[in-house]
Order: structure tokens, then C-alpha cells, then sequence
């Protein structure tokens, strides 16, 4: 079942200090004729708006461009199916459903990355605060001088023909909400501003930006400037890194390069460049 929009249910202003979104001054804002975001649904709470956005998906009840979000999630799930929780209305909790027909199925892996690029760039802008990526798809902010985890990213397939990408970003969680210590928080950074309607429709807005300018080219990375924009902005690259391989297997070594296909490239010290596809990184030390 759909779960329901409540956006204009006045009950959940509970926290004067996280009101809800605006769903309709968002679709007023983002939903145009030519544009590539074709609806914007805000529900109260769902299990995970990835899971509920895929099942419409593939009911047919989904276009290209519809994006969900929930003030709250109850599974939200992150990579290695990581659960997500946060506060009611503490965060930014939506996925967007994207078809890109005019790429090669081969470069639709770029998508996460696209998509940290888009968030970083668009909080940058709207937030005010630098937003920096850890591959292949967390988002990292600096408080006390220290890089915590602010949000992360997930990438589903739906159906043959499109993509459900997931975004979950921490907006104003305090010290005492976050899940771990390694956790952290825009407020906890810094921003300049927590409102969440412009800083979500800052960060749909260049995803928009990017997913048309690489889709325009075919997802080609290096053409439509990702590649190089998504190494400017990776913590990763240029530290010792260990990587959590399937199978239990781990490699150790200096984060070199993002490769063609968006994976991560670690040259170990038998002189060995090692391309990762998937994995889990482990920041160990600066290089």
C-alpha cells in the first residue's frame, strides 16, 4: 500500500525546532514542464522510501523523476543492508527513481557517485557547510576537527529499465540522538542553515544539474566532468585505505585514482594498482 500523503497534516509540528516539509511548495518549486522531476510525495513514516519507490516502480505506478520522501523511516537501510535511523523530521530520507535508457547499462554504476556529487554540491550551496565523499557513497562533514559520517547513499535496480537511488542525509541531529559516535550532523558542522525545504530542493536541483549533463553524454564520466569532479571532492584518494572485500578478504594500501568505472584504484606496497569495485573502506590514516 502507498503510504499516505500527510503533508499537510498540521499535527506533526511536535518540534517547533523540526518542522515538517512544505510537499506542496516543493512540487511548486521542482516539478516543471521539461524538467526531469515529474512529482514529489512527502509521507510521515515508512519503512524505507528505496523499498516502497522500487515496488511502484515495478507496479507501473512510477515514473522517471517521481521522488518520495519521509519525514521519518523505520528500515531504512544503507549499503550492506546497514539499518538507517534517525529522529522524526531530523534528516533528509527520500529516493528518486531515474531510467536513463541513453546510457550504456555498464556506466549506470556511476550513479551513487553522481549522486554524492549532486548532495555535496548542493549542500554546499544551501547549507553552507563542505561537504566532502568517501567512497563509494557516504557523505562526510568535519566536526571538532574530525570527519564524521553526515549521510550516505544507496542504488537499487527496478525492474529492467530504471534505477531507485536513496539519499539520507542528517540535518539536525544533536550530540545525544546521533546512532555512533562516529555519526555527525549539518548543525553538528556548522550550517548556516537547517531548513530542510531549500536544502532539499538545493540538492534535487543539481542532481538534476549532473544527471542531465551525464546522461546528455551518454554517462561517458570523463566527458561530462564526474569522474573528475567526484576525485576533487573524495577524502578517500590520497590516504591509506583497507578494504573490506567479499569473502573475507582485505587489502591495504594508498587510494590512488577512480577508474572509468567509478571503482576505487589502491596501490599496495608490492607495487600492485588494484582496482575495488565493492567493498567496504576503512580510512586508516592520511598518506
Amino acid at each position: 500500500m502507498t503510504p499516505r500523503d500527510v503533508s499537510g497534516d498540521n499535527s506533526r509540528w511536535s518540534d517547533l525546532d523540526r518542522p515538517p516539509l512544505n510537499a506542496a511548495a516543493l512540487r511548486r518549486a521542482l516539478v516543471r514542464e521539461g524538467g526531469l522531476w515529474s512529482g514529489v510525495e512527502v509521507v510521515q513514516s515508512t519503512g524505507s522510501t528505496n523499498s516502497d519507490l522500487v515496488a511502484l516502480a515495478g507496479e507501473g505506478k512510477a515514473t522517471e523523476g517521481a521522488v518520495l520522501v519521509a519525514e521519518e523511516q523505520s528500515a531504512g537501510r544503507g549499503r550492506l543492508d546497514r539499518q538507517w535511523t534517525a529522529p522524526a523530521r531530523s534528516g533528509l530520507f527520500f529516493s528518486v527513481l531515474l531510467t536513463p535508457s541513453e546510457v550504456p547499462v555498464a556506466r549506470w554504476g556511476w550513479l551513487p557517485l553522481l549522486t554524492g556529487v549532486a548532495v555535496a554540491t548542493g549542500l554546499s550551496r544551501a547549507a553552507g557547510v563542505d561537504t566532502a565523499l568517501k567512497w563509494p557513497n557516504d557523505l562526510l562533514v568535519t566536526v571538532g576537527g574530525a570527519e564524521r559520517k553526515t549521510g550516505g547513499i544507496l542504488a537499487e535496480r527496478a525492474g529492467d529499465d530504471g534505477v531507485v537511488v536513496g539519499v539520507g542525509i542528517n540535518v539536525t541531529l544533536r550530540e545525544d540522538e546521533l546512532p555512533v559516535p562516529q555519526a555527525g550532523s549539518l548543525a553538528l558542522a556548522g550550517a548556516v542553515s537547517t531548513d530542510r525545504d531549500p536544502l532539499l530542493r538545493g540538492v534535487l536541483r543539481s542532481l538534476e544539474q549532473w544527471y542531465e549533463k551525464w546522461r546528455s553524454v551518454e554517462g561517458d564520466p570523463a566527458r561530462s566532468g564526474l569522474q573528475e569532479t567526484y576525485a576533487a571532492g573524495c577524502a578517500t584518494l590520497g590516504r591509506v585505505v583497507r578494504a573490506e572485500l567479499p569473502g573475507e578478504r582485505s587489502l591495504v594500501g594508498e587510494a590512488v585514482a577512480i577508474d572509468g568505472d567509478g571503482r576505487l584504484v589502491i596501490a599496495t606496497e608490492d607495487g600492485v594498482q588494484a582496482p575495488v569495485g565493492a567493498g567496504d573502506i576503512v580510512h586508516l590514516r592520511p598518506a
